[in-house]
C-alpha cells in the first residue's frame, strides 16, 4: 500500500480492423514482407492526396458507442506537425479539436467494488511507419504507415496499478468483441502509455507527471506502475526533485528506464487538414452501426449465470470468443447449460487445442451438440466414454446415438442393478469399510475399483460413487 496517493491516466492506441489503410488503398496487414504494403500516399510523395476510408468512421462510431462516449456529429481532421524519420510528410493526420468520441467511461469490477474509469476523448489518426534500431542504423518499414488508429485517453482518475490493469482488460474485451480491433499487443495493434504522479492527499495539487511509453503487455502496465510508484516514493522521501519525464518499461530489468526529460512542452502547430472535408455523422449512420454490435461480454456473463452456468465457467467462456459465440447459438434451447459449458471448456477445448482447430472447423453442429449434452446429462455417456468417442464426434457426421451404438459403449445406469453390486462389494470388504469410516480416503477408491472390476468397467462411475458414498455414510 502506497503512503502517497497515485494519480494514473492511460493513453491507448488501437489499430482498427479494416481491409485497407485510413487514407490510401494499401492493404492493412501484419507480418508481410517489409515495405510491401505501401503506395505513394503512405510514402508521403509530394502532390499525393488522402482519401478517407469510410469504414474507419464506422468503427470509430462503434468504439465510441461501446465506450459510452458522446459522438461528435461534425468533425474535421488536423495536421500534427513534427519532424521525425518515421513520418516523411513531416506531419501526422489526426484529430485535435474535434475527436469523434468524448466524455465516455468503462466500468471495472475491482474485487467486488464497481468503479467507472472516465474517458476524456477518443480520436482517429494514422499510424506512423515502424522504426527498427540496430547499432548505428535505423530501418523503416512503411507497412504500418497509414494504418488507422483510435487513441483513447482517460482522465487522471485511476489510483492503483490494478485499476489500470482492469481498465485495459475491459477495454481490450470490448474492442475485440465488437471487431473494432484484434487487440493483439504482441503484434502492436494495441499499445499503452501510462501517466503517473504522486501526492500526499487528494486535496494537494498533482505531483510531477511521468509518462511510461509503449508498454508491451497489460501485466507489464501494472508492473511498470508499481515500479514507478516505488521509485517516486523513494525520491520524494529523500527530497530529491525531478522534472517531468518520459520513461519506458524494460522487460529484462523489470523496471522503468529514463528516455528523456521534458524541459518544455511540444508545440505541434495543429491546424485543420486542408485536403480532407469536414465529416458529418448522421443519426442514421449511428443507428446502422449500433445494429452491428453483438452481445457484449458483461451481458453474456449475466446470461450464462442466469442459465445455470457457474461464474467461473461464464468468465472462461467469455475469454474464448469462439466458444462463447458457439454457446450463444444455444441460448434458446432447453439443455443443461452447465453440462454444455463443462463439455466446451473441458474435453472439447482440449481436443481443439491439440488439433489446432476452431469449433467451427469440426462436424459438431448445433443439433449434434444438443444430443451430446443430453446423453452426458442423463449419464448414457460417462466421462471415460466421452474420451473414447470424442474424436469420432468431432470428425464424423454420424448421429450421437449411432456413434454410441457402434462404439459398443458399456455404461450401466440401472440404479437397482448398481445398488446390488455395491451391496455385494461392501459386504465382501468390511476392512475397507472400517478404514473409510476411520477417515482413510483411499479406502473408497479401492471399493470403487472392486465395483468397476465386478461390472467389467461398464458401471457409470458418477452414479456408482453417489450410491457408494450414500451407503458408507449411513
Amino acid at each position: 500500500m502506497s503512503k502517497y496517493l497515485p494519480t494514473i491516466g492511460i493513453e491507448v492506441h488501437v489499430e482498427l480492423k479494416t481491409n485497407t489503410k485510413i487514407f490510401s488503398n494499401s492493404r492493412n496487414g501484419y507480418g508481410s514482407v517489409v515495405n510491401s504494403l505501401t503506395n505513394v500516399v503512405d510514402l508521403g510523395y509530394p502532390g499525393t492526396l488522402p482519401t478517407l476510408n469510410e469504414e474507419v468512421i464506422n468503427l470509430g462510431i462503434k468504439a465510441a458507442t461501446v465506450l459510452n462516449c458522446k459522438i461528435r456529429k461534425e468533425m474535421h481532421f488536423d495536421r500534427k506537425n513534427y519532424f521525425y524519420p518515421d513520418i516523411p510528410k513531416n506531419y501526422q493526420i489526426t484529430q485535435n479539436d474535434t475527436p469523434i468520441g468524448y466524455d465516455g467511461y468503462v466500468e471495472i469490477n475491482d474485487d467486488g467494488v464497481m468503479k467507472k474509469i472516465y474517458i476524456e476523448e477518443m480520436h482517429i489518426e494514422e499510424d506512423t511507419c515502424k522504426s527498427t534500431h540496430r547499432k548505428d542504423n535505423t530501418y523503416l518499414d512503411f507497412n504500418r504507415a497509414g494504418v488507422p488508429l483510435i487513441e483513447i485517453v482517460t482522465k487522471p482518475c485511476m489510483t492503483t496499478p490494478n485499476e489500470a490493469k482492469l481498465y485495459l482488460e475491459k477495454l481490450r474485451e470490448l474492442l475485440f468483441y465488437t471487431d473494432v480491433s484484434d487487440c493483439k499487443m504482441e503484434e502492436g495493434s494495441m499499445r499503452a502509455d501510462a501517466n503517473i504522479s504522486l501526492r500526499k492527499k487528494e486535496s494537494d495539487p498533482f505531483g510531477t507527471k511521468v509518462e511510461i511509453k509503449n508498454i508491451g503487455s497489460i501485466s507489464n502496465v501494472k508492473l511498470s506502475l508499481e515500479k514507478e510508484i516505488a521509485r517516486q516514493e523513494k525520491m520524494i522521501d529523500n527530497n530529491e526533485p525531478f522534472k517531468p519525464q518520459t520513461r519506458r518499461f524494460d522487460s529484462k530489468l523489470n523496471d522503468t528506464v529514463l528516455m528523456r526529460v521534458k524541459e518544455t512542452g511540444n508545440d505541434y502547430r495543429y491546424f485543420p487538414e486542408p485536403d480532407i472535408p469536414f465529416v458529418i455523422i448522421t443519426d442514421e449512420m449511428i443507428e446502422n452501426v449500433k445494429k452491428t454490435i453483438p452481445m457484449l461480454p458483461d451481458e453474456r456473463r449475466e446470461k450464462y449465470i442466469e442459465l445455470g452456468i457457474s461464474e467461473i465457467n461464464s468468465n472462461k467462456l467469455v475469454q474464448n470468443r469462439d466458444l462463447s459465440d458457439y454457446m450463444n447459438n444455444l441460448l434458446d434451447e432447453k439443455i443443461d447449460f452447465q453440462t454444455g459449458a463443462n463439455l466446451l471448456l473441458g474435453d472439447i477445448s482440449a481436443y481443439l487445442n491439440k488439433e489446432e482447430k476452431t469449433i467451427e472447423e469440426t462436424t459438431l453442429n448445433k443439433e449434434r451438440f444438443i444430443d451430446l449434452v443430453n446423453n452426458v446429462s442423463n449419464k448414457t455417456i460417462s466421462s471415460k466414454n466421452l474420451k473414447d468417442i470424442l474424436e469420432t464426434i468431432m470428425t464424423k457426421e454420424d448421429s450421437i446415438e449411432k456413434i454410441i451404438s457402434s462404439s459398443d459403449i458399456k455404461n450401466i445406469t440401472d440404479e437397482n442393478l448398481l445398488t446390488e453390486v455395491v451391496d455385494k462389494i461392501i459386504e465382501a470388504n468390511p476392512e475397507s469399510v472400517n478404514d473409510y469410516k476411520n477417515g482413510h480416503d483411499r479406502a473408497i477408491k479401492y471399493l470403487m475399483g472392486q465395483i468397476m472390476k465386478e461390472t467389467k468397467g461398464g458401471a457409470n462411475p458418477a452414479l456408482v460413487m453417489s450410491i457408494l458414498k450414500d451407503k458408507l455414510d449411513k
